[in-house]
């Protein structure tokens, strides 16, 4: 695998001192990437921790986390395994199964760098990976930002190691260390998109032309080259940013096409909008600056309005977004983002007041933090029964401007204390020197 350890190096994948988490899945690919970090980590100056996500989509999901675990530390591997219920999360947001075991699994990785666990998360894609990426982009549509496949790192935390490395390799490193692994059940099943372009439209393409993969990431890297020059090209300095808004003036509509979509797509990135658009809503932006009308407005993906007014064409980011509040469990007063004061105290008797609730601080986990709600929170109401947080507090009649906005006790997406409202029935008092109210002051 040394092509892979050049490849980390060439690209700067992974600094001195780092903690690198690794997402292992159990499969070849992750149990050769934990391997080979790890063997490499006293060079490389780092510390290798396994990830595993079960996305309880399986039966034998929870086995395969054991069989990680285990064989992790067998490494001598830190471990930690994690569960999300993926169909849930699929029927509550109307979402595929892949595409809502993928949020769920990023999920995971996002809040270990916001607990400060790990400062990258490495993934198992390697080189037949980046060409199904790329094909399954132009496919969908998704243009030349598609067409350019996988980056080695992005978003600065999530690094690819064996982007440049092939399957072949990945077996003999496996075969030659005599590492165990998993065949995930699922990868067989064809109704996954990735699984039917891998099973059965991949052995058609190399049968027919062995070179292809090799020949797809090659183009990829063609179209990305190609695409950061025509960026380095863009002259936007006219267009105004301000409050989730682009407005880009209507002159620069004249230039030739691929400086203009790629003027979008940055525009867009700059309000805060970092998914790809497809090439067809690129397309409807230019339309919508070129032939209609002023005050012509049209809806887009991800929450977006394309608005032609006068001299500009204004691109406006309406999705809502949370405020942001975390504290950890302690007595004081914590400044809210609007101006308001969460209380805590502890305190020797509980008196009957509005907008005070009292809880049991030793029965809450060390981890839990004070935040605003999140996807996914659930709640033990006072007296039994789980409900999802949402739903409770339409049940309470919170009003909805405001449901975002209220801080609550939890750890992961278990919530405890909902300030000012009430307390799960997992914190109950049971014996006044070991509580604390908590209020909310205007």
């Amino acid at each position: 695998m040394q092509n892979a350890k050049n490849f980390i190096i060439q690209n700067s994948l992974i600094k001195p001192g780092e903690r690198i988490g690794v997402g292992v899945s159990g499969g070849s690919d992750s149990m050769a990437l934990v391997h080979f970090l790890h063997s490499i980590s006293e060079e490389l100056d780092i510390e290798v921790i396994a990830i595993h996500v079960d996305h309880g989509i399986r039966e034998e999901s929870r086995d395969e986390a054991n069989f990680v675990i285990e064989k992790c530390r067998e490494m001598g591997v830190r471990a930690y395994k994690f569960r999300i219920d993926s169909p849930k999360i699929a029927k509550e947001k109307n979402i595929s199964l892949e595409t809502a075991a993928r949020e769920g699994r990023y999920g995971v990785f996002n809040s270990l760098f916001k607990k400060d666990v790990v400062d990258k998360i490495a993934l198992a894609h390697h080189l037949s990976d980046q060409a199904e990426t790329i094909l399954m982009h132009i496919f969908r549509g998704s243009g030349v930002a598609g067409a350019r496949g996988m980056e080695p790192i992005r978003g600065g935390r999530f690094i690819r190691p064996l982007l440049s490395t092939s399957k072949e390799e990945i077996l003999d490193y496996i075969n030659f260390n005599n590492l165990d692994y998993v065949n995930d059940s699922s990868n067989a099943d064809n109704t996954f998109t990735r699984n039917y372009l891998r099973n059965v439209l991949f052995p058609q393409i190399t049968a027919k032309w062995p070179g292809a993969i090799g020949a797809i990431v090659n183009f990829g890297k063609a179209v990305k080259e190609d695409d950061d020059y025509i960026n380095s090209q863009i002259f936007d300095d006219a267009i105004i940013y301000e409050d989730k808004e682009a407005k880009i003036p209507l002159s620069y509509f004249i230039y030739p096409a691929p400086i203009i979509s790629r003027m979008i797509i940055k525009a867009l990135k700059n309000i805060g909008v970092e998914k790809d658009f497809e090439k067809k809503h690129v397309d409807m932006v230019k339309d919508l600056a070129t032939s209609h009308e002023n005050g012509k407005r049209i809806s887009l993906p991800f929450d977006v309005v394309a608005i032609k007014d006068y001299d500009y064409l204004t691109l406006a980011n309406r999705k809502k977004v949370i405020p942001q509040f975390k504290c950890e469990l302690r007595c004081g007063e914590f400044d809210l983002p609007d101006g308001r004061k969460l209380v805590v105290k502890r305190v020797k008797e509980m008196q009957q007041k509005e907008g005070v609730v009292y809880f049991d601080y030793r029965k809450v986990p060390k981890t839990a933090m004070w935040r605003f709600r999140q996807d996914g929170d659930v709640f033990t109401k006072f007296g039994g029964g789980t409900k999802k947080l949402k739903s409770f507090l339409i049940d309470k009649k919170v009003p909805q401007r405001k449901r975002d906005i209220l801080p609550v006790l939890a750890d992961e997406n278990q919530v405890f204390v909902i300030a000012g409202v009430e307390i799960s029935d997992l914190v109950k008092v049971e014996g006044v020197p070991t509580a604390y109210s908590v209020e909310i002051k205007e």
